[in-house]
This record gives C-alpha cells, sequence and structure tokens, in this order.
C-alpha cells in the first residue's frame, strides 16, 4: 500500500461509500487482498495525512515539508481573512484544542461571523476557523468519524523530524505538480479536469510564480520528459524514469480490475478516448434521467483494455453487494474473449472480499451475466 502512495504521490479522498470509498476502490484495483481497514491503519498511525492535491487526499507523511503551502478552498487569503475576521471564536477554538486535545466542530456551540460560505451565506464561524487553521499549519485533521472531522494540534499529529523540515515553497509547488504527472502518466502540459487548479495560476504574476513556468522548470531540471504519442495531439510528459516503460512496455496481465470514478487514469478523458476509444463520464452529479450509465459506475479494464462498466452496490446490512447493470464496450463480447470469464470470476470474488459481503445478487435484467459469472465466495 505504502508503495501504491509514494508511486502516486497522493490518492483522492472521498467519502461516497455506496461501491466502496474512492481511495479504497484505487488500493483494491492495484493491491491484492486490499481491506478498507488498512488504509484506516495507516492513516491511524500518521503513515499518511490528509491533504489538497487536485482535491483532498492521502498522502504519505513523509512528503508533509512540501505540502505545507496549503491553498483550502478558497486559496490562502481567504482563510487567513476567516481568521482575522473571527478573532474572538479563533482564539477560543484554539485554546480548547491545545488543552483538551482532538475536537471537532459538534464540540463547539455554532457562532455567527461574517464569514460567508459559496452561496454567500453566514458560516458557522467555528467550521471557517477550524478549516483556516488546517491552512495556516496550526492544526491537522487527527481522525473522521464518518464525515466529522476531529482537529489536534500538528505537533501533535506528525513527528518532529517532518514538522521540522523546511522546504522553499517553489520547490513545494513543482514537488506537487510532479506528484500529478507521476500519479496520471502521460498527461499534457496543460493537465486535464482542473489537474493543476490547486497549484498556481497559468501565467507568474510579481505576487506567485505560475504552473507554466513551474513546468518549464521540471522539464529543465529532466524531472519531466516531453514526449509524442502516436495518434494524440500535442505532446505529452513523462516521468524521466518512466521512458523506459514506453521504449519496452510490458505485456498486461490477462486480469480485470474496477476503476474508481476519481482514479488519476481517469483524469484526462480526452487521453481515454483518443488511446482507449473509451468514453468516460462521471454522472453522479448528472439528474437521473441525464445519466447514460449510472449513478455510481466503476469501468472495468481487462489486460490493456477498457472493456466496459459494472453498477455495484455494497449492502453492508445484509452482507451482499447488488450488480445493478452492466455495460459492455462495442465490439467486446465476454464469453468470446480468452481468458475473460475467469478473470471477471475473480475479479467478482475480490470485490465480494473488499466489500464484506457473501452474497452476489444481480438485477433481473442481467440473466446473461449472472450465468457466465455465476459465483460463490
Amino acid at each position: 500500500m505504502l508503495e501504491v502512495f509514494r508511486k502516486f504521490g497522493s490518492i483522492q479522498f472521498d467519502p461516497i461509500a455506496v461501491a466502496g470509498r474512492n481511495h479504497d476502490l484505487v488500493l483494491h484495483a492495484r493491491v491484492a487482498g486490499y481491506e478498507p481497514a488498512w488504509c484506516d491503519v495507516l492513516y491511524a498511525r500518521r503513515e499518511i495525512f490528509e491533504a489538497t492535491n487536485k482535491a483532498l487526499s492521502f498522502v504519505p507523511t513523509s512528503e508533509f515539508p512540501w505540502f505545507r503551502h496549503v491553498m483550502g478552498r478558497k486559496g490562502p487569503r481567504f482563510h487567513a481573512a476567516a481568521l482575522a475576521e473571527n478573532a474572538a471564536v479563533a482564539e477560543r477554538v484554539l485554546e480548547r484544542i491545545r488543552a483538551e486535545g482532538p475536537l471537532s466542530s459538534r464540540d463547539f456551540e455554532r457562532e455567527a461571523g461574517p464569514t460567508k460560505d459559496w452561496f454567500g451565506m453566514p458560516e458557522n464561524a467555528v467550521r471557517a476557523v477550524l478549516e483556516a487553521y488546517t491552512v495556516t499549519g496550526e492544526i491537522g485533521l487527527a481522525r473522521r468519524d464518518g464525515n466529522l472531522r476531529y482537529y489536534d494540534l500538528l505537533e501533535r499529529l506528525l513527528p518532529a523530524e517532518v514538522l521540522a523540515r523546511q522546504v522553499p515553497e517553489r520547490e513545494q509547488l513543482r514537488h506537487k505538480m510532479l506528484s500529478r504527472y507521476r500519479a496520471h502518466g502521460l498527461l499534457g502540459p496543460g493537465g486535464a479536469g482542473g489537474t493543476f487548479d490547486r497549484i498556481a495560476p497559468p501565467k507568474s504574476t510579481p505576487e506567485r510564480v505560475g504552473r507554466n513556468e513551474l513546468r518549464e522548470d521540471l522539464v529543465e531540471l529532466g524531472a519531466l520528459v516531453p514526449v509524442e504519442v502516436e495518434g494524440v495531439r500535442g505532446k505529452r510528459l513523462v516521468l524521466a524514469e518512466e521512458l523506459l516503460l514506453l521504449e519496452a512496455p510490458p505485456e498486461p496481465t490477462p486480469s480485470v480490475a474496477f476503476v474508481a470514478p476519481f482514479d488519476s487514469l481517469l483524469w484526462d478523458t480526452a487521453l481515454l478516448s483518443s488511446l482507449f476509444a473509451f468514453e468516460y463520464v462521471w454522472e453522479g452529479f448528472f439528474p437521473p434521467a441525464k445519466r447514460r450509465w449510472g449513478y455510481y459506475v466503476l469501468p472495468i479494464i481487462f489486460g490493456g483494455r477498457f472493456v466496459g462498466r459494472i453498477e455495484p452496490r455494497i449492502d453492508r446490512d445484509r452482507a451482499r453487494v447488488e450488480v445493478l447493470n452492466v455495460w459492455w464496450e462495442n465490439g467486446f463480447t465476454p464469453r468470446r474473449a480468452d481468458a475473460f470469464v475467469d478473470a471477471m470470476r475473480d475479479a467478482l470474488h475480490a470485490y465480494l472480499r473488499f466489500a464484506g459481503a457473501d452474497r452476489l445478487d444481480w438485477a433481473p435484467h442481467l440473466t446473461a451475466e449472472k450465468r457466465l459469472f455465476l459465483t460463490q465466495p
């Protein structure tokens, strides 16, 4: 697991758990026998922590010095203003955390203040200062109870030697940009889908360096190498140490994996279309009537191909997994693909173990899939 974290730099956290939490699904697709509790153990042992890297992500604790420069939801200026505008509340909150240890926003009475939320409505001042203190580095996330966050002093959460290391801000920003190229593998100069939005604006100003300049730094340092991919417009950038993978790619493993909706592999949907002829859109925010596939759908990879999509639901109360739907890509017939049926059965077995379930239920219209992939744990 730690090797995956080191390889990717970070893994996006998302609390939606209808088919498994995003970070758990990312690890399940890559670590044999993975169980969701394993990631919780790393979090409890402070071997990973939460930081913003494209989105809220788990990051190896050893990389904390490169994540001191935190944007937060609305940028450092907004959060600095939240502390200044709610100074009395901020002082009380910090003092209680110092004295009592990890606390959540529910441990305080709600207080009004001038800080506004996304919709221009007054925001709970306690919540605003808690988040602002994570941006300034006073506190960090100690644990979660569901989606409820508990905060504690950073000095009580991370090793002293990690906190003591200081990294120049420009190096921090370069490191974050490189981590996103590492996580995806073939991003273009401009990224995709807001890949670099929370690092820096595109162009440099007298006040701050821009991401175009940061990218040029990485190319000049030899960390990133521009390449051209046949059939793909424009240049792509790959890590120097991964050039050998392009020159002598390994044979794809003939196994099946279910891909998490926010997996870094799926960041660049235009690249997916040009390389794999696979159209990917996450439809979670779409009204049901406008969904072509479903709410929480996982792409299916077999070897080096995207072959379809599956919509599973974990029913934890009844220890079962429901398969609501399956869609196969045009031109792909499961029973005719060499070794696919057995690989799909293995993947479904593994998913049942991952879900803590002992039963797989197929939707009534999936009788063909049920017969083909009939499996018992």
